[in-house]
């Protein structure tokens, strides 16, 4: 498994600017209030990542030889959800990125209470953001010194197909 590059987030964050501008924008063209999220959002994304730092914990030990071995499955799905809350809080960043822009470029200012909700919102996108990647290298083992080594199979060793 690949690590997720910076360059999934940042696209991440763009398509999410693009949807949260679009959203206020269709939204308010039809009448109708400009999207705010809830704040409870933001506060869910940092119980994930605290979640994910905790559940990539023991998988770090495990890898150093610190702990006993974890199921090499549980270490991927920890992992995948790692990847994939990176992602989410990539995009949902970008969308209140994307809703604060259109707020801010309103003749009217915004209110405290909306703009308060979307930039609580980023907040908790960028700490889920930081969890994930932080989770993701917790569960990355290291590169066994024989892996860079060419060389013929061993005698009992079955080649692989890839």
């Amino acid at each position: 498994m690949r690590r997720t590059s910076p360059t999934t987030l940042v696209a991440a964050v763009v398509i999410g600017l693009a949807v949260g501008f679009v959203i206020d924008q269709v939204l308010t063209g039809s009448g109708r209030p400009t999207f705010t999220p809830s704040i409870m959002l933001p506060i869910l994304f940092v119980l994930l990542g605290v979640v994910l730092i905790v559940l990539a914990l023991p998988i770090r030990r495990a890898t150093r030889g610190m702990a006993p071995p974890v199921d090499p499955f549980r270490a991927v799905r920890v992992a995948m959800l790692a990847k994939a809350s990176s992602i989410v809080g990539a995009f949902v960043g970008g969308v209140g990125g994307g809703l604060l822009v259109f707020l801010l470029t309103r003749p009217v200012p915004p209110s405290v209470g909306s703009s308060g909700a979307v930039t609580a919102t980023i907040a908790g996108a960028v700490v889920l953001i930081a969890a994930g990647v932080i989770a993701e290298q917790l569960c990355t083992i290291r590169k066994d010194d024989d892996d860079d080594q060419p060389g013929p199979p061993e005698p009992d060793a079955t080649p692989s197909h890839h």
